[in-house]
């Protein structure tokens, strides 16, 4: 379904407002369910920065109305388009509340229709790699620190302070007859980025066209991006180009398209498909603890440099802004409950995550997963801001300051892999079809 909102619409995602003049890749909702006989359990993706738990909840209510589907068995996810509407109160954005109550419905919506369209499928799945446009944007610097998006060639620059996930899953949902029904892709990069002022579904948008274009045919197409927090596209290490590019969107395009060609090149590999295969989901509610103003003050003084001094360099005008944050997020719960999920769609695991999880989260849970191959898709369920691991809170940066955009306190870690790691375990032991 279209999700696009109207002109004028206040696009969230920086730190100065931007209000829509254009657009370029429309925003939508795609779902797609899968049924074993037994069991339905539904994947949804919008082209949105963010929703918060009890928004989705809205949605899955609706979509619970419609098709009687357990909400248990929904996965919801965001892209994390930041040319996309406020749906979230953040900083100085204001949320664009009447989109939010037409938008929500919607996404329920997607899912009866989803269900409404399901057909006799073989599926199969399979991974390939795309390395280039994976990068780490924290740095470790001359200086001792970390930082996030340093200059690109730099002279200050050491090394990445973390790895990257280069692999990209796909799974495809075909009619018996071989054409094209569905294909479901992830891959650990964040948003790319285009004109500031168009709504735009960024690559996410730009792979779907692509993908159904290279397969020749009309059919849900999904990216989804795995744990990437600390990943974005651009190789920091080489010396910035002189040419500059060509058109707004020619990132977005760029990447789209690699990212398809290698999807419809591992896709076209295929050999075997399955005609029979389980499906169950599983999922878990742990509480994490978010970190206090002390202990902010604690790890800042730890880290031999204070973390105003980063926001100041980066961005002067919201020092002030950060400093009112972290006086406001000691009125929050310590501990806050959130929503960690597992799918099985055959012998494929997905996992969620309900924020912006660092690369490290899904490399662990692949490394650790009962299933042959596993998607690992954040921003889901829920958005609890950035992820760091422990040893990324004590590096520091723009992805642990303390503000609702990362709250979570160090000793986090364990908590949601094992969470995530339990609810692989319980879908891989359901008995059923193979």
């Amino acid at each position: 379904m279209d999700i696009t909102p109207g002109l004028g619409t206040h696009i969230s995602g920086y730190t100065r407002p931007r209000y829509a003049e254009d657009i370029s890749y429309p925003l939508r909702s795609r779902a797609v369910v899968f049924d074993d006989g037994n069991t339905q359990v539904v994947y949804v993706q919008n082209d949105l920065l963010l929703l918060a738990r009890e928004q989705f909840e809205v949605a899955k209510a609706r979509a619970h109305e419609l098709t009687g589907i357990p909400a248990e068995n929904m996965m919801m996810s965001c892209t994390h388009t930041h040319f996309g509407p406020a749906t979230y109160r953040m900083f100085r954005d204001d949320a664009e509340d009447e989109y939010v109550e037409w938008l929500l419905p919607r996404i329920g919506d997607t899912v009866k229709l989803a269900q409404t369209r399901l057909q006799p499928a073989v599926i199969g799945h399979i991974s390939g790699s795309c390395p280039e446009e994976t990068h780490n944007r924290r740095w470790w610097m001359k200086d001792g620190s970390v930082l996030m998006n340093p200059p690109v060639g730099g002279e200050e620059l050491v090394r990445p302070a973390g790895p990257t996930d280069p692999e990209v899953v796909l799974l495809v949902a075909e009619t018996p007859d071989g054409e094209p029904i569905a294909a479901i892709a992830n891959y650990s990069l964040h948003y790319v980025g285009g004109a500031p002022n168009v709504l735009s579904a960024d690559y996410f948008g730009a792979f779907a066209e692509a993908l159904q274009r290279m397969a020749g045919g009309s059919f849900v197409a999904i990216m989804a991006n795995g744990c990437c927090g600390d990943i974005n596209n651009v190789d920091r290490s080489k010396p910035p180009s002189d040419r500059p590019r060509p058109y707004p969107d020619y990132q977005v395009d760029r990447v789209g398209n690699v990212l398809a060609a290698e999807c419809w090149k591992r896709w076209s590999a295929l050999e075997e498909m399955q005609e029979e295969a389980t499906v169950a989901a599983s999922l878990a509610c742990p509480k994490y603890r978010r970190r206090t103003k002390a202990e902010e003050e604690e790890r800042i003084v730890a880290g031999g440099r204070r973390a105003v001094d980063q926001i100041g360099e980066k961005w002067p005008d919201s020092v002030e802004r950060y400093a009112q944050m972290r006086e406001k997020m000691d009125t929050l719960p310590l501990e806050i409950e959130t929503v960690i999920q597992a799918l099985r769609i055959g012998d494929l695991g997905m996992v969620s995550f309900p924020g912006e999880f660092f690369v490290e989260y899904g490399l662990n849970t692949k490394r650790n997963s009962p299933f042959e191959r596993t998607m690992t898709v954040e921003l889901a369920n829920d958005w609890i801001g950035y992820v760091p691991t422990d040893q990324g809170l004590d590096q520091g940066s723009y992805e642990t300051w303390l503000s609702p955009t990362s709250r979570v306190a160090k000793g986090s870690e364990d908590l949601f892999l094992d969470a995530a790691h339990e609810c692989l375990l319980k879908v891989a032991s359901t008995a059923g079809k193979k």
